[in-house]
């Protein structure tokens, strides 16, 4: 039976070998709170263990969408992985939530064990760096389905915090001063734009340098991981007053920000106050890209924002200093009802 399922196209050895080749990188994301489930039908994890009272879960669920095209390019999978935890993890904490676990789904063509452990070796990477347990996952081997060297991945977060710490969009208000954290690039946004301007209308080639990307690979700044912001803004937890936060991802500023405002607030932001990744500037370039578009699409340097009261902003940025992470003060909310975009 399972020769004439090779013969459809699936390899049941494959799978036994890539689940032995992942157990040593799902075992370096355990935490507090995981309960060992690997191989059950269902991962576990103990709130109470956890040190939870009074918990609310929020969760949320991700892919890396077409940046997954620059990892068959580059015939590079180490570092995807932390792309789909971070897409996730990010926007749990957004909601002053603590990530406790992460599932992943990867569908492939073929299963190559080899490259199956170099993805779940960045997911487990991407769960390390969240203080996040990777308590389970899928592989499934869809012939026909993806070509041999494909495949697509997915995540799902979930992260708990205690209901009197929630944070909604109801607690920012105007004058309220905007801190940006910065990103490392394009993160896992906008794929779909980039490939077209460079790969397809300007016929560039991943693998070529550039002295404008600091002598890089093309393909290699384009698969420079998402930010995983999560352990220097949970170290503000409980020590800083903060109003609302956002992870700036696919709507870039103009989609994103808005979400952490109360109704008929805006924002007035100053895009001298931060510094604009090369890569942007690269794109820019050669393309007929607005200003304002490129704002609508990309993070354009700034990945995550957290709001606060003034008087919160110096032991805000000292405690994100302390835990090793950059920020800026870079606007304000207003009554505007508007995203305000200044020089």
């Amino acid at each position: 039976m399972a020769d004439q399922y090779k013969e459809a196209g699936v390899d049941l050895e494959a799978g036994y070998d890539s689940v032995r080749r992942i157990k040593s990188h799902v075992a370096r994301t355990k935490v507090e709170g995981a309960m060992d489930s690997i191989g059950a039908f269902g991962g576990m994890f103990d709130l109470k263990a956890a040190g939870f009272k009074d918990p609310v879960l929020v969760s949320g669920t991700d892919g890396v969408g077409t940046k997954l095209m620059m990892a068959f390019a580059m015939d590079k999978h180490d570092t995807i992985g932390i792309d789909a935890v971070a897409m996730c993890v990010n926007d749990v904490l957004v909601q002053q939530a603590a990530p406790l676990f992460f599932l992943d789904y990867i569908a492939v063509g073929k299963n190559h064990p080899e490259v199956i452990e170099q993805i779940v070796k960045g997911v487990a990477d991407g769960c390390v760096l969240s203080d996040c347990a990777l308590i389970g996952g899928e592989t499934a081997e869809m012939p026909d389905m993806y070509d041999i060297h494909h495949y697509d991945l997915a995540g799902f977060c979930v992260g708990a915090v205690d209901r009197e710490n929630l944070l909604t969009n109801t607690s920012v208000k105007a004058g309220d001063v905007l801190i940006g954290l910065p990103s490392s690039g394009v993160h896992s946004n906008g794929f779909s734009l980039v490939r077209k301007v460079l790969f397809k209308d300007n016929h560039l080639d991943p693998h070529e340098t550039f002295e404008e990307l600091g002598g890089k690979k093309l393909g290699e700044v384009l698969l420079e991981p998402t930010v995983i912001y999560v352990r220097p803004v949970k170290a503000l937890f409980g020590k800083a007053n903060l109003h609302g936060m956002a992870h700036i991802t696919g709507g870039g500023f103009y989609e994103n920000v808005p979400r952490m405002l109360p109704e008929g607030l805006g924002v007035s932001i100053n895009l001298d106050s931060f510094p604009r990744p090369a890569i942007f500037d690269f794109i820019a370039k050669r393309s007929s890209i607005t200003e304002q578009e490129l704002y609508n699409v990309f993070n354009m340097g700034i990945g995550f924002m957290i709001a606060a009261d003034a008087n919160e902003v110096e032991k805000i940025q000292t405690i994100l200093a302390e835990n090793g992470q950059k920020s800026y003060v870079i606007g304000e909310v207003t009554n505007s009802g508007k995203v305000e975009l200044h020089r």
